[in-house]
């Protein structure tokens, strides 16, 4: 299970410069994700990436505070706006769009509320 674990983190990591790199997709996340992968099996990865002078600082706040960088929480609900649009766009029934609106609008809160780091 160790190993599953360390893979998904290095994955997580992946994901994560991605989501750095291209706008709308939330790095942010996936770097939270690593660490807790890594934490539970390879120390040393969740050190190097909480030493990380790019993709540690934001998993730090997190780990502190709670917090998620002003920033990112608005690029994720906006994110989430324009997914939500294009899911109407595309003709998803009714009851679909309104479990994944109640969805969005469940994390967009949760995500506003944080702190900002």
């Amino acid at each position: 299970m160790r190993w599953v674990m360390f893979v998904g983190g290095w994955i997580c990591v992946g994901l994560g410069i991605v989501g750095v790199i291209m706008p709308g997709m939330p790095g942010t996340v996936f770097l939270i994700l690593a660490a807790w992968l890594f934490s539970r099996s390879s120390p040393r990865f969740e050190k190097w990436l909480l030493s990380h002078p790019r993709l540690g600082p934001s998993v730090v706040a997190w780990r502190e505070k709670g917090a998620v960088p002003r920033g990112a929480q608005f690029v994720a609900t906006g994110s989430m706006m324009a997914s939500f649009g294009i899911l109407v766009l595309l003709g998803l029934s009714t009851p679909v769009l309104g479990l994944i609106a109640v969805i969005f609008v469940a994390v967009s809160a949760y995500l506003l509320t944080r702190p900002s780091a």
